[in-house]
């Protein structure tokens, strides 16, 4: 090879079989590094032949994902400038100055010539044109990946660079990142924050002077505070990714602004009213200046584990780095975030060791207090977050100033199955794909020879696996082997003379995101192929199952064929019915979870959905049904997880958390959650005692639009189309329905009030149930109010309800609505469970369990119908969840 490599002739096609090799994995990379290769290649670096740039660089993208210590020898020879000028060339293609920046991120990344070197060749500059958009193409915008490795780049060039931080605070670099907040990938919002992060200087460069001026001046105290506004408006971003960088992120500005925090969070936590902080009573402030003393049970933050040694690279022979991309905590595939390491440590160390720290360096010019106060709420509030891992790192920089949280633990085990709450692993082949559908009845011209028509599953579109790959971004458990590393956000190799480094948490995107280069990126694999034929498989399935449901009257959906105990403390609160097997899931107050098959009997699964539950779970939502579902869980606080992997006994892994709700209402004592999941649009609804419904992108893990409720009484039930996209009705606690549609300008439809002419007694008016007709029509919408009737909408007549059902006099406390037979259910506390047509027909009544002995059904919790087959599952106060059929033994 090397010879051929000599051959001008032939040096294309022997750099083309060489790029082809190293992209076998990381076997090749260290083999061709071992047979001699690496001189070769960085000799051609000096070459202007311009049909070598784009195989040359992918080349050194493949040499670097593996061994970062090449980085010493690129500076030396002046190879970083090579990938400046390819970086900045406009022939290229995003993708491909990706890997330029890849390359270069590299060079800078914890090494300081290579820092200097490229500071010097401009590269501050390239990067925020690019980022900008200012002589790139115009398709560079719309490629995240080099969006992402941009902001990698840049957060690394000025990372504890005093001087590289100036020059990108000169160049006006905070409004750049900021506009990168907004982004729709995570991956590339995620990076804008550790940018800006690392553009905070807290006083680690020894390379300068402490006393320095230019650190109070005007210019750099107006940038932190721009920083610091910019980090803030993400704090309720959907992605645990991007929030992970944001308490990082809080950690170096807390770090720096000490003694400032602490002052001020030791205010507000005086009991006073309307003060910031005096909602969150589970936190205390251990300062002597607080006046408060530390309890002798709290919840320690952190470990305070430290990975030694220097961050100078290891010789070049010396093959693969100790600081290499794939030899740290990150390795090579999942993500940069697991809930499943240690969250202990010695607060009280680490809050000595950060105040001295501060004391050595200069003292920061003290900001606004309104500023800090904001700061100190948005770290509890990562405090507070639904995921483990990011509550973690919150009580982390809380600490820092001095709070820690005072947590009453639950007193339902924290395992279940030998499985801790949010444990995750590795498993790079398990990004379920969000598989969204266009409508089957435009595709299909509407024609049906049916009375009424429902869509079946549309055949998938193309791009269906580009859904929601990025909920596994809280799979992440690295390779610590004997590290005694507890905790990969704690630990990466510090720099000499840094020793304070060691106590704040630090940044993983860029060490996860190096996982891309590292794995194969020329050859396609067949995973896909095998996604699409399993789903074509599903999807026969359905459309059999369909076309039987659309044509039962389910006159005799009464035959009990199951029965299980949960063994729930309060009873069933929520259950459904998964599509292709026969098993159901179901949940209790406790928030904890059950998947049980019905068909052999057995209990499959049973963990907690976090460990502090608080009021219990409102929906159980099934998310890519077709394809490797996940299981959404949203708890009555507006907190949402995603599971995946879930009916494996102890294999459930957390894959995403976020607050679904923002903004309680006044007076509110809790925010009574509503949520439900639209698999065609990718889209979450959650609304409660707010004053909107709040529409998550999930795919983007972005809050993409407010809708508000147009009335001052709060949302009690929800229900998103499955047929139309961007439709959802609403029961309101007065007995009000209204229709939304998010692509209307004020987001509200029409407005009716069916149930507010029934004879009710304080509030017995409540919407407590909510559906779309079965069909194409989207006018159409069953209602049921707590008081026992039962309204079918039509909303292009908001007169009056066309029929009505008085099913349960003073006492519904279910509905269920099949997606495709013309059937509902509803059920009540006086222990029975009606049956209707949509003519209003009662088909029947289920009064007992299905036991030999026949025994009468408890109070009914809630109702669930399969969505392909007449199966009907009914959840009661005593913990009991039955099965009912329209026939002995139903379809499998």
């Amino acid at each position: 090879m090397n010879c051929v490599l000599l051959s001008q002739c032939h040096r294309f096609r022997a750099l083309v079989l060489l790029g082809r090799f190293l992209d076998m994995g990381p076997w090749a990379v260290d083999l061709a590094l071992s047979v001699g290769i690496f001189p070769y290649v960085l000799k051609l670096l000096q070459t202007t032949t311009p049909e070598l740039r784009q195989i040359l660089v992918f080349i050194w993208t493949k040499i670097l994902a593996l061994d970062k210590s090449c980085q010493v020898d690129l500076v030396k020879d002046g190879g970083h400038t090579y990938f400046v000028k390819f970086l900045d060339s406009v022939e290229a293609y995003p993708e491909q100055r990706a890997m330029a920046a890849f390359v270069l991120t590299v060079i800078v990344d914890g090494h300081r010539k290579g820092q200097e070197a490229c500071v010097e060749a401009n590269l501050i500059d390239v990067c925020l044109r690019h980022l900008q958009g200012g002589s790139a193409p115009n398709d560079t915008q719309t490629e995240p990946l080099f969006l992402q490795w941009l902001c990698l780049c840049l957060g690394k060039l000025w990372e504890d660079f005093t001087d590289a931080q100036i020059i990108g605070l000169q160049a006006n670099a905070p409004t750049v990142f900021s506009l990168l907040l907004s982004e729709p990938q995570p991956e590339v919002r995620a990076s804008a924050v550790f940018a800006l992060g690392t553009l905070l200087d807290v006083g680690f460069d020894s390379s300068r002077d402490v006393g320095d001026d230019e650190r109070d001046d005007d210019e750099k105290v107006v940038a932190e505070i721009s920083i610091v506004k910019s980090l803030l408006n993400v704090v309720s971003d959907g992605s645990p990714l991007v929030r992970a960088e944001l308490a990082v992120a809080l950690a170096r500005f807390a770090f720096g602004h000490n003694r400032h925090l602490k002052s001020i969070a030791a205010t507000y936590w005086k009991p006073q009213p309307n003060s910031v902080l005096s909602t969150l009573p589970s936190f205390t402030v251990r300062t002597s200046v607080s006046g408060y003393n530390t309890p002798n049970q709290y919840n320690p933050v952190g470990p305070l584990s430290r990975v030694g040694g220097d961050n100078q690279s290891t010789p070049r022979d010396g093959r693969v780095s100790s600081s290499s991309p794939l030899t740290t905590s990150s390795i090579m595939h999942g993500s940069p975030l697991s809930d499943d390491s240690s969250q202990h440590s010695d607060p009280g160390m680490l809050n000595d060791c950060i105040t001295n720290g501060v004391a050595n360096h200069a003292k920061p010019r003290q900001l606004d207090n309104g500023l800090y106060s904001q700061c100190v709420s948005a770290m509890c509030t990562l405090a507070k977050d639904p995921s483990p891992r990011i509550s973690g790192l919150g009580r982390r920089v809380l600490s820092i100033i001095g709070i820690e949280q005072v947590v009453a633990r639950s007193a339902k085990p924290t395992t279940t199955g030998g499985v801790r709450v949010g444990e995750s692993s590795i498993n790079s082949n398990n990004l379920a794909g969000l598989a969204r559908s266009s409508s089957w009845f435009d595709m299909n011209g509407g024609h049906s020879s049916l009375t009424f028509r429902t869509p079946p599953v549309s055949p998938p579109r193309p791009s269906y696996l580009t859904g929601i790959r990025r909920v596994c971004s809280l799979e992440f458990r690295p390779h610590l082997m004997d590290s005694g590393l507890a905790d990969p956000l704690l630990g990466s190799p510090g720099v000499p003379g840094f020793s304070d480094r060691s106590f704040l948490p630090q940044s993983t995107i860029y060490n996860w995101s190096c996982s891309h280069f590292a794995k194969p990126l020329l050859t396609a694999t067949d995973v896909a192929d095998e996604i699409a034929v399993k789903r074509e498989e599903k999807e026969k399935l359905a459309l059999n199952h369909i076309t039987k449901c659309q044509r039962s009257s389910g006159s005799n959906l009464h035959n009990p064929i199951a029965r299980w105990d949960t063994k729930f403390e309060n009873g069933a609160k929520t259950a459904f019915l998964q599509p292709f097997s026969p098993i159901v899931v179901a949940a209790d107050e406790g928030e904890c979870i059950r998947i049980w098959n019905y068909e052999e009997a057995t209990l499959l699964n049973s963990f907690n959905n976090h460990e502090f539950p608080n009021k219990g779970i409102s929906k159980l939502c099934l998310v890519n049904e077709l394809d490797e579902s996940l299981l959404l869980v949203a708890s009555s606080d507006g907190n949402v997880r995603i599971w995946k992997d879930y009916i494996s006994r102890g294999k459930q892994k957390l894959v995403t958390a976020f607050s679904s709700i923002h903004g309680q209402r006044s007076g509110a004592r809790s925010v009574n959650a509503v949520v439900d999941w639209q698999q065609q649009s990718g889209y979450m609804y959650a609304s409660g005692e707010i004053s909107s419904t709040m529409v998550w992108d999930l795919d983007k893990e972005q809050l993409l639009s407010s809708i508000p409720l147009a009335s001052d009484c709060s949302i009690s039930a929800l229900a998103a189309s499955q047929v139309h996209g961007g439709q959802y009705a609403a029961g309101f606690v007065d007995g009000s329905v209204r229709l939304y549609d998010i692509r209307t300008p004020d987001g509200l439809v029409c407005v009716t009030r069916p149930h507010t002419g029934v004879e009710k007694v304080g509030g017995i008016e409540r919407v407590v149930g909510i559906g779309f007709q079965p069909g194409l029509d989207p006018a159409k919408i069953v209602s049921a109010s707590q008081a026992g009737d039962i309204q079918f909408l039509d909303i292009r007549n908001q007169s009056e309800a066309y029929l009505t059902i008085d099913a349960h006099r003073g006492s519904l406390t279910a509905l269920a609505i099949h997606r495709h037979a013309p059937l509902i259910a509803s059920g009540s506390a006086k222990q029975l469970i009606k049956v209707f047509n949509l003519e209003g027909e009662q088909l029947g009544t289920i009064r007992y369990s299905p036991t030999f002995m026949a025994q009468k059904i408890g109070p009914v919790s809630c109702l669930a119908f399969h969505p392909y087959q007449i199966l009907l599952a009914a959840g009661s106060a005593d913990a009991c969840v039955s099965i009912y059929a329209d026939e002995i033994s139903p379809p499998r």
